[in-house]
């Protein structure tokens, strides 16, 4: 932490605890006076946690994700996915929580919704965020959008964007699972057929 704050000449913000579907995941911002560089460091004490796992896996640290900002995220969402990028899906049930949360217009949230675009505000300003789906072993990226002067992280979107990996990764590897099996049930479910045409021939 001090090498952060000294290299960076960046000041640290509180601990905050942020909620992930496998525990508290215990999260602390370091920023440049400008806020130009913006570094989160995230521990959390069971492995059944995202962030925990992640960091169990790597001796002690490692990068999960990496983030850029955007001056205009539905445009650049667009522009992505025109390009082949495929963003986190969200939930649909999501969506109604924000119009119940926030009252946002039709229009908002439909574009929201299209690009599974994560909202949230504050007394400053809206905050927009797009996530891509995890790579290899759990590395993400994150696009964000800050209008006015939101000053958070989206901390209220944490448990939805953990709960959606979670999903996505547990759905994937149930697939993955289920290919490797293919080879052996198609043999399976063949052998006997083998069998009658071998005794036909003999």
């Amino acid at each position: 932490m001090e090498c952060h704050t000294s290299l960076f000449e960046a000041s640290k913000r509180p601990i905050v605890d942020v909620v992930d579907p496998g525990g508290v995941v215990r999260s602390q911002v370091i920023e440049s006076p400008d806020a130009s560089l913006r570094i989160t460091l995230n521990g959390a004490d069971s492995d059944r946690a995202l962030a925990g796992r992640f960091v169990a896996g790597r001796l002690g640290s490692a990068v999960q994700h990496v983030a850029f900002e955007s001056s205009d995220l539905f445009e650049t969402e667009r522009r992505l996915r025109k390009r082949g990028f495929q963003a986190l899906p969200i939930p649909g049930n999501y969506y109604d929580d924000l119009e119940a949360r926030f009252g946002l217009d039709g229009s908002m949230l439909a574009q929201l919704r299209e690009g599974s675009i994560l909202y949230d505000e504050d007394e400053g300003g809206q905050f927009l965020q797009l996530y891509s789906r995890p790579y290899g072993d759990g590395f993400f990226f994150e696009i964000v959008e800050r209008r006015q002067g939101y000053g958070g992280y989206g901390a209220a979107n944490a448990p939805f964007r953990a709960a959606a990996m979670k999903r996505l990764v547990s759905r994937e590897l149930r697939t993955s699972a289920l290919f490797h099996k293919l080879p052996q049930l198609f043999i399976a479910a063949w052998h006997p057929v083998l069998v009658d045409w071998t005794s036909f021939f003999a």
